[in-house]
Order: C-alpha cells, then structure tokens, then sequence
C-alpha cells in the first residue's frame, strides 16, 4: 500500500499508454489523481521519454524525488512493435496527418524488404521529423509544422540494434525494432519506404521494453486509479 510519503520519497510507475493520449496528458492525469488522493498541493510527476498520441505501450513515470532518475531511464536501449505501410507518405511521417503523395509498391517483394533491412541495422544518420517535440528557436517543431514554416532539420547518429519484420501483407509491413535514445520509428518508416523506392508511413506503433522493463508488467490508467483509490 503507498503513502504520500511513497509518493513524495520516489515512485516508478509503468504505464500502458492508451491511444490518443499525449505523454503530458497521462503526467497531468496521473498527478491529478495523486493529489486528490492524499489531498497534497503539490508532487513531482515526470515521464521518461515521449510516445506520440498514435503510439501505445510503456511509458515510465517518476514522481517525487525519483524524477532526478528520468535521464537513466531515457538514456536506456528502446524496443518498439509496429506496422510500415508502403505505397503512401505523410507530411508527419504516420496518421497524424493525410497522406499527401503515392507511389507504386508492384516492384516490391518480400526479399526487397528483408534485403533493405540492412541499410539500417548499426550507427546511422537519421533525420527527425518535421512534426517532433523538438525545439529549434526556442519553438516546437510541429508548431513550426502547423503554421506552414520550413524548417532546415540536422540528421544525427542514432543506433538500431535489430530491425525484423514480422509479418507482410502488402501494403502492410510489421516489425520489430531495438534502438537507441532518440530513434524517431516515424522516421525510420519514412526512410524505408524511400529506401524500398514506393514511399511509406508509419501506421501502428507499441513501446514494448525500455531497458530490462517490459510493457507486460505496466498497468492501464483506470487500473492504477483504481488501485490508489483502494489503498
């Protein structure tokens, strides 16, 4: 049973993220729920790395004193599950925004797909999307994004330690992918569907791991206001 005092000496929290739900929103959520609890003004709630709103899966978080713990956990090798669909590209590289060019994929077979795996296994330069939570000028880059600006982005090393396709069901490609801090999957999918010459974007994505912490061991969100609220 945790105490406000667990709370405010430092909790790692597991989290399933749900659909649709920014990162932020499940922070505020969570810490909403926390104070009402214990009826406290004020506690430390922080997330250990960002899922976009179409992403589901593991999302730590770290309240009171456990938030100074937020850099290890980001700093820690990601495994994520998800579908690339060929044939089509979006300006924020998954179904945030509509597709706005297609292309053939006829040429595309699976041994193309196994082969292209290749150009992205180990230290690699990857570009970030234009619509990301990173900052340049002190201003978002999706909000650079919606007002219609173009933005210059500086590609930068990132490692993937494997790339494996699950299933292919044309235009539908499911993989699996292990890789370091800062690999955007959204832009992976966008390079391997320029790399398999038909474009693509990314249309599923499920954190499953960040270091030894697995997604099978989080809990929804109505679970852990439930078990609060019986504690």
């Amino acid at each position: 049973m945790l105490s406000e005092e667990d709370f405010k000496n430092g909790q790692v929290l597991l989290i399933d993220k749900p659909l649709t739900w920014t990162s932020f929103q499940v922070v505020n959520k969570l810490r909403w729920e926390i104070r009402q609890r214990f009826q406290i003004k004020k506690i430390k709630v922080g997330h250990a790395g960002t899922l976009d709103p179409l992403a589901t899966g593991l999302l730590i978080l770290c309240t009171g004193k456990f938030t100074k713990k937020i850099d290890q956990f980001q700093a820690q090798i990601k495994e994520y599950t998800g579908t690339i669909t060929i044939g089509g590209t979006t300006p924020s590289y998954d179904l945030e925004s509509e597709i706005n060019e297609t292309f053939s994929f006829d040429h595309v077979t699976e041994e193309l797909i196994q082969e292209t795996t290749k150009q992205f296994i180990g230290e690699i330069d990857q570009k970030p999307p234009i619509f990301s939570a990173l900052k340049k000028d002190g201003k978002r880059l999706y909000e650079l994004a919606r007002a219609g600006e173009t933005t210059e982005i500086k590609s930068r090393k990132i490692s993937i330690a494997e790339f494996e396709i699950t299933n292919i069901a044309l235009p539908n490609i499911d993989f699996r992918v292990v890789c370091s801090k800062g690999t955007y999957i959204r832009s992976l999918a966008y390079d391997f569907g320029m790399a398999l010459n038909s474009g693509a974007h990314l249309s599923k994505l499920r954190r499953t791991k960040i270091g030894d912490l697995k997604v099978e061991n989080a809990e929804s969100i109505e679970a852990f206001i439930e078990n609060l609220k019986t504690e």
